[in-house]
């Protein structure tokens, strides 16, 4: 039988038993889930199997493919940057990337391209994924499109381009590819497993993405051809199982290439919730984490195909959006990755809540295993703050 191993505070125990019981039951086959209390972790738990024939188990170390919660750090990189002076969020993208002003990009502005709503939000043709992976080019390709959509007018999600878009402007701002930067400013200063791409030495602990069944994605499938939904889609290369492609690990995706665990992403996550200082050392200021998660654009996004909140590269709660269950209180923002990935920080209270599994569902917000972990997760931390 699958086992559940790791840690909690008795607060959570039903979470635990929950947990146990969605990979017992079959709905899970492999995943991590974490939370953090002021910078304590109060539940640590893994299980299942790395593998969908069952015969690798799921262990402490076990990492994998958490599509656009990658874009968590990708965010907070481009945080680190606006704290510092280097960035700032009102001037021109093209200010800091010239080559990105061609076909009537010009006024972009780095809070556009950072709350997707620069108008460019997939390849404008559709692509290889040998293509994709090639960062250099594939980014200049990028800069030549003109925006599908009035820039700033909505947002419309940057699928798999958006770790392009943020990394040009890292790499001319600092000289180091995004990848570089985050593992040197994020990751190894928090002790972090996280990394965008993925060196051989670990793809045996690496747990394989399964996609959701073919089946699932029909109603993709009959979109309108000429809407942005289909349009943004076929030029994102789409795949559920991309990560379990060598060319995939081999390179680096801002977007979507990011391979890690919950404990990790909790770690990451603490930057944001225990306002900007993680054991002791100022990644960011309170008054750049105020400027960076204040909303920025509200309504329907073509790509998302639902309402949402954008701050800079951060969702926010709102219940009529295309994640409900996160509350819609002053101080938390959130992001997800395709089939159920999540990051929950929560300023005001100094939680993080971080889920990661390998069985993907057809979303991109949660999946239906932590629609119900969450609310006993809401349930165990009143439990835990009375004690």
């Amino acid at each position: 039988m699958a086992e559940v191993h790791g840690s909690c505070d008795t607060a959570f125990d039903s979470v635990r038993d929950l947990f146990q019981q969605r990979i017992v039951d079959g709905p899970e086959v492999g995943a991590s889930l974490c939370v953090n209390i002021d910078g304590k972790s109060v539940l640590d738990l893994w299980g299942g199997y790395a593998d969908a024939e069952k015969t690798k188990p799921w262990d402490k170390n076990t990492i994998t493919g958490i599509w656009s919660c990658t874009k968590i750090p990708t965010s907070l990189a481009a945080y680190l940057l606006i704290d510092r002076g280097l960035l700032d969020v009102n001037e021109k993208v093209a200010g800091y990337w010239p080559e990105f002003a061609a076909n009537g990009k010009e006024n972009v502005t780095v809070s556009q391209l950072l709350s997707h709503s620069s108008g460019v939000f997939a390849f404008d043709t559709p692509t290889t994924l040998e293509e994709m992976q090639d960062v250099e080019k594939s980014t200049q390709r990028l800069a030549q499109q003109a925006p599908w959509i009035a820039p700033g007018s909505q947002s419309a999600y940057q699928l798999t381009c958006h770790g392009h878009l943020v990394g040009a402007l890292v790499q001319r701002i600092t000289g180091k590819p995004l990848a570089q930067f985050i593992a040197d400013e994020i990751a190894k200063p928090l002790g972090a497993d996280f990394q965008i791409g993925l060196p051989e030495k670990d793809w045996s602990r690496t747990a394989d993405v399964i996609s959701f069944p073919p089946e699932a994605a029909a109603g993709l499938r009959n979109l309108d051809p000429t809407s942005l939904a289909a349009r943004g889609f076929a030029g994102s290369l789409m795949i559920p199982t991309i990560h379990n492609e060598p060319v995939f690990r081999k390179s680096e995706n801002g977007a979507i290439g990011g391979f890690s665990n919950a404990r990790a992403l909790v770690r990451i996550g603490d930057i944001v919730s225990l306002d900007g200082s993680v054991d002791g050392k100022q990644y960011l200021r309170p008054q750049t984490l105020d400027e960076v998660t204040r909303e920025r654009v509200r309504g329907p996004d073509p790509c998302l195909m639902g309402n949402v909140r954008f701050a800079l590269g951060f969702g926010l709660p709102w219940t009529d959006s295309i994640l409900p269950i996160v509350p819609e209180e002053d101080g938390v923002s959130f992001w997800s990755g395709w089939g159920g990935s999540l990051v929950i920080m929560d300023r005001r209270r100094r939680i993080t809540i971080s889920y990661v599994m390998n069985q993907m569902e057809l979303s991109v917000t949660s999946n239906s295993n932590f629609n119900l972990y969450l609310p006993e997760i809401y349930k165990a931390i009143e439990r835990y703050t009375k004690q």
